[in-house]
């Protein structure tokens, strides 16, 4: 059976297939314009909401809920169908409200200094559970309109492709959200990157890239030794003149690994002749890497070496860091049970 947000028009159509022809339209303007479970479906008969109830049911069952930052953020982990757990991210500024989305459940990238890549990889996400997680962000953000979608949760996204961008054509063409307003993340998967230059939607790309040297990234993004910087490069370049999209690099700024005079000079190589972005995280604390986050005044040193160097670059605002929502700290609960398990207290 399919779930809710998996189930296309024209399957709508068949499971309403002893109803009124307009019943379909009623059914989907609930599910993708009032963001409406069926049994909220008011102008539906009771019989059929009960019925669409079992019907349409969600992939998603809520295990628990999380807020920090004054109720500014909210993170929810979410049990999937096999027993696989995903967990989702609502952000709330001034200007806008950001929901941090996941298209994996655990991933099979390894990055060292990620909690979700040292959780390992369980399954993809299907393009409807990848879709509720948005719903479920956006009805909770109601009064105010979720504007903004990062695929920076949970996953490798474009390791999840066919799926994550029918999640994204959903997003644009039945939620209305705007393609430029979409960002998906990346270690630097390079066939997905082509792919998305070619793409018929104008999403936004952000590499997660941590080092501009082989060696140094390599230890930090394992994927790098498939997909080293020259060719990364050459594939940034590539999506850059398709989509005049300008690009961003993510740089969790690591204590004596990354945070050097020296490494932001081979940032700003890598970075100045493609016009990107850099957007400089401090590192988050995850039970699985005990190498601490550079501390203020080397976040400091090293952003203004890169504008000095000619580099758009600005620090990214931590938020949820004490509920592990933050960059790198989804699944840390999972990371932390396997090392209680093996090695005693965390």
């Amino acid at each position: 059976m399919a779930t809710r947000y998996d189930t296309s028009k024209q399957a709508l159509t068949e499971l309403l297939s002893g109803e009124p022809t307009f019943r379909v339209n009623q059914v989907w303007h609930g599910l993708y314009q009032d963001l409406a479970t069926p049994s909220e479906m008011t102008t539906l008969p009771k019989a059929l909401r009960e019925q669409l109830e079992k019907d349409l049911p969600s992939a998603l069952e809520v295990l628990t809920s999380k807020t920090a930052d004054d109720g500014e953020t909210t993170k929810w982990v979410f049990k999937l169908s096999g027993g696989a757990t995903v967990e989702t991210v609502l952000m709330e500024y001034n200007d806008r409200v950001t929901a941090c989305l996941s298209s994996q459940a655990g991933c099979a990238m390894g990055c060292t200094f990620c909690a979700t890549g040292q959780s390992g990889f369980t399954r993809n996400l299907t393009a409807g559970e990848i879709v509720e997680q948005f719903v479920l962000a956006a009805r909770t953000a109601l009064p105010r309109r979720l504007s903004n979608v990062v695929f920076m949760g949970m996953g490798e996204p474009l390791a999840n492709f066919d799926r994550l961008w029918s999640a994204i054509t959903t997003l644009h063409d039945d939620l209305g959200l705007s393609a430029r307003r979409i960002t998906v993340s990346t270690v630097g998967i390079i066939p997905g990157i082509n792919r998305l230059a070619e793409a018929s939607l104008p999403v936004n790309l952000a590499v997660s890239l941590h080092a501009a040297n082989d060696q140094t990234r390599t230890s930090l993004v394992p994927m790098n030794a498939r997909y080293p910087l020259a060719d990364l490069y050459i594939a940034c370049e590539r999506y850059l003149e398709a989509t005049g999209r300008r690009i961003s690099f993510e740089w969790a700024l690591i204590d004596g690994v990354n945070d050097t005079m020296t490494a932001a000079r081979e940032l700003a190589e890598f970075a100045r002749p493609l016009k990107a972005h850099v957007n400089l995280i401090p590192l988050n604390p995850t039970p699985g890497y005990l190498v601490r986050g550079s501390d203020k005044q080397a976040v400091r040193d090293f952003t203004q070496e890169l504008l000095e160097l000619g580099v758009n670059a600005t620090v990214r605002r931590t938020r949820g860091v004490e509920i592990d929502a933050a960059c790198g700290q989804l699944a840390a609960d999972t990371v932390r049970a396997t090392l209680r398990t093996s090695n005693g207290p965390v």
